[in-house]
């Protein structure tokens, strides 16, 4: 009698459940190990494709000026219908002996110099009777958008062109502020489009990363709006420091301060806030203080230089070795 294998028919072995569910397992581990390793490695992500920048015309109008030198005078030195061309407002504006000089160095179509036309007041909010001027939010407000509009509109139609920014006081407020933006990439131009800034007694002056190179003395204090920074009455506002200072610009920004003055070297806890009447005393009267109106003569090297003649000789020499656009 022959011995015959039991099992299904046709012969062969069943696989037993527990082996599929081995194998099972064992795939699914292997597939669990496989996706993990490709989340936890990272997936390749390119940046999409984008349109080329347009490329920068070759020439300009020939109305353009290869440099537009944009000064903004201080507090009671300029008038809303100045001329920009020829302001009058106050003859004896700090502005004016950097403006003249650089103007006549160059003829009309490699520099066109603006003098913002703007109220320049700075009302005593706590005056009886009031003093009749114009706040100083409403005379900063002014300024700052005249001088980003001429900005903007030369950039518009004078793509080539460079640029020359300065500010005292009141107007180194506006320019600064012009430049931060600027050089943080928000402003009316390109910020290599700038060749330059100087700020004299400028009101937000501070130390730190990203501020302005200081030309002359470095007095210990800040401007006054740091000083006062928070401090909100009607028509006054202390904006404080630039927070990201001067960006792009930062290495061709340039400040000074007298030491003594007020408006640019206030000791950070002098003006305080808490005591608001004699601060803004403090501030009202310093606009005003011997220091502050001294400028003119104000040395800041050992040369003899002044203020104004080492801005005029400044942008004298940045417009010299300024970029020669073709005009058409």
């Amino acid at each position: 009698m022959t011995y015959q294998p039991t099992g299904r028919p046709g012969g062969g072995h069943r696989r037993r459940p527990g082996c599929l569910l081995l194998l099972g397992v064992l795939a699914a581990v292997v597939v669990l190990v496989l996706l993990l390793w490709y989340l936890l490695a990272g997936l390749l992500h390119l940046p999409k494709p984008k349109p080329p920048e347009p490329r920068p015309p070759a020439t300009q109008p020939a109305s353009c000026p290869d440099v537009l030198m944009v000064a903004v005078p201080g507090t009671w030195e300029s008038a809303s219908g100045d001329d920009p061309y020829h302001p009058s407002a106050n003859p004896n504006s700090l502005m004016l002996g950097v403006t003249n000089p650089v103007r006549a160095r160059f003829p009309e179509g490699r520099l066109e110099v603006w003098t913002v036309p703007y109220v320049a007041q700075f009302s005593n909010p706590i005056a009886i009777p009031p003093d009749g001027q114009q706040s100083y939010n409403n005379s900063r407000s002014e300024g700052t958008r005249k001088a980003t509009d001429k900005l903007a509109a030369t950039a518009k139609d004078c793509p080539l062109t460079s640029y020359v920014i300065a500010g005292f006081s009141q107007g180194a407020v506006i320019a600064g502020d012009v430049a931060a933006q600027i050089g943080a990439g928000k402003g009316p131009v390109a910020a290599d489009k700038v060749l330059g800034v100087t700020l004299i007694a400028d009101g937000r002056r501070d130390s730190g990363p990203g501020q302005a190179t200081v030309i002359g003395a470095n007095p210990p204090g800040v401007g006054a709006e740091v000083a006062l920074r928070g401090l909100t009455v009607p028509g006054i506002t202390m904006t404080g420091p630039r927070p990201e200072g001067f960006g792009a610009l930062a290495d061709r920004t340039f400040t000074m301060c007298a030491p003594g003055d007020l408006i640019c070297d206030a000791p950070r806890q002098a003006l305080n806030p808490v005591n608001i009447i004699p601060s803004l005393t403090t501030l009202v009267r310093s606009v005003g203080s011997p220091v502050h109106a001294l400028y003119a003569s104000y040395q800041v090297d050992d040369s003899g230089t002044t203020a104004p003649g080492w801005t005029a000789d400044w942008a004298i020499g940045l417009i010299d070795k300024a970029p020669h656009p073709a005009h058409s």
